[in-house]
């Protein structure tokens, strides 16, 4: 594994940067908020269904990613796989530019191109993922899934900011009417053909897999399924994987609930405004990004799960800072060093998985890697949500975080990642 061109894992690394717009412009920062308040009848209700459509989106994906896996796995031909479902996310985004306030059946429409788009961008990521062990030498695999992560942050944040001195303004430039709002929502055209023009080097460099079931034997969905259920009577053998899933899918609830919060947060206890929070969410992904650079060599020397361990060491007092922050200052102090360590936290994830899977089956277990990072994602907002309620307070529902934080490190503490690798060699 590892030994393709370094042009490759360049290729492979700028699939972050052009996959990260989507998540940037259409889930975080422009169209769901053009959604709730321009397409939905009321900011109140518009939430609640953009809510509602990110719930089932995790639904379908956790059900899906394991069994699309491990039917990329037997094909050998993951790199289709993920042109298709990149290309069916592009066309679906490009699709919502053309769903104006005020058509008929214009929320449910909307609703069902974003699905259809955020379902393909998560299923796409667990083909991208997968590539990691090929494309990456072993000793350089924690560097470039920091540098990737690191580039997608810089990648989101740039079409951002392309999108906000073009479109986003009461004076678009180019002519770009503004006629039903439809600057807001060219952002998304910007979002497919960004997404689309970067992700195609990987696209066509991509390295291609020998069938697992080998020249001529049946495929399908019944093979998948057969390896699959395979695989899971096979999980005593790769129980560091395993306690690698169990852990992160309690830590990663911690991390989307942050990302989910943060920003009513700062705007519910401390007063700050919409353009605010917008720059308070910038400068925590500009952290983000730096720290899963950075860290990116901490990672290959010290290995993934010390990696995971530092940052859930310094995310719980980073987050308690957060909780009992006396000022805006000290807010973005806890903010800064949040970012600081989530982005190498979600790189050394992906990172030590990869050092685990064995090479026949890396899909499919990209697939439960997808799996144990949606299935429970509601059990952090949910906890934050109650408790906030149960206090009248949104900083104790912001201290709940730190449950999933020390909770995910203890289940990490026992995995032992020699033992691994050697069992994913094996």
């Amino acid at each position: 594994m590892g030994g393709q061109p370094r042009r490759v894992a360049v290729a492979w690394a700028f699939y972050d940067w052009a996959n990260s717009a989507f998540t940037t412009l259409v889930v975080t920062f422009v169209y769901a908020t053009y959604f709730t308040s321009a397409i939905a009848p009321d900011e109140i209700s518009g939430t609640g269904q953009w809510s509602r459509a990110v719930a089932l989106c995790g639904i379908l994906v956790a059900v899906a990613s394991p069994m699309l896996g491990a039917l990329a796995d037997q094909d050998g031909n993951r790199r289709s796989y993920l042109a298709v479902a990149t290309l069916v996310c592009c066309v679906a985004t490009f699709a919502l530019t053309f769903v104006a306030p005020g058509m008929e059946n214009a929320v449910l429409l909307a609703l069902a191109l974003f699905v259809i788009a955020n379902v393909a961008f998560e299923l796409g990521g667990v083909f991208y993922n997968a590539f990691l062990p090929e494309v990456a030498p072993a000793e350089r695999v924690g560097r470039v899934s920091g540098w990737a992560w690191g580039l997608g942050y810089a990648g989101g944040l740039t079409c951002l900011a392309i999108a906000l001195l073009v479109l986003v303004r009461d004076d678009p430039l180019f002519g770009v009417p503004t006629d039903a709002g439809f600057n807001y929502r060219a952002t998304n055209l910007l979002v497919a053909g960004w997404f689309l023009a970067f992700s195609l080097p990987l696209l066509l460099l991509a390295p291609r897999q020998p069938p697992a079931h080998g020249t001529g034997a049946p495929s399908g969905i019944a093979t998948a399924y057969r390896a699959l259920a395979r695989t899971l009577k096979e999980l005593r053998k790769y129980r560091e994987i395993v306690k690698l899933l169990a852990a992160r899918l309690v830590y990663n609830d911690g991390l989307v609930t942050i990302f989910a919060f943060g920003g009513i947060y700062a705007a519910g206890t401390f007063g700050l405004t919409l353009s605010e929070v917008i720059v308070f969410g910038i400068a925590i992904n500009v952290a983000a990004g730096l720290g899963a650079a950075l860290f990116g060599l901490v990672d290959d020397r010290l290995g993934g799960k010390t990696t995971i361990l530092i940052t859930l060491a310094a995310l719980i007092p980073a987050t308690a800072l957060a909780a009992l922050a006396p000022s805006v200052a000290w807010l973005w102090v806890s903010a800064i060093a949040i970012g600081i360590f989530v982005g190498p936290n979600q790189a050394a994830s992906r990172s030590l998985l990869a050092r685990f899977v064995p090479e026949a089956r890396t899909t499919e277990f990209f697939g439960f890697f997808a799996f144990s990072g949606k299935i429970t994602a509601f059990a952090g907002p949910l906890l934050l949500g109650a408790v906030t309620e149960l206090f009248d307070s949104q900083r104790a529902g912001v201290a709940t975080v730190l449950i999933f934080f020390v909770v995910g490190a203890a289940l990490l503490l026992p995995l032992n990642e020699r033992r691994g690798m050697a069992a994913g060699v094996g």
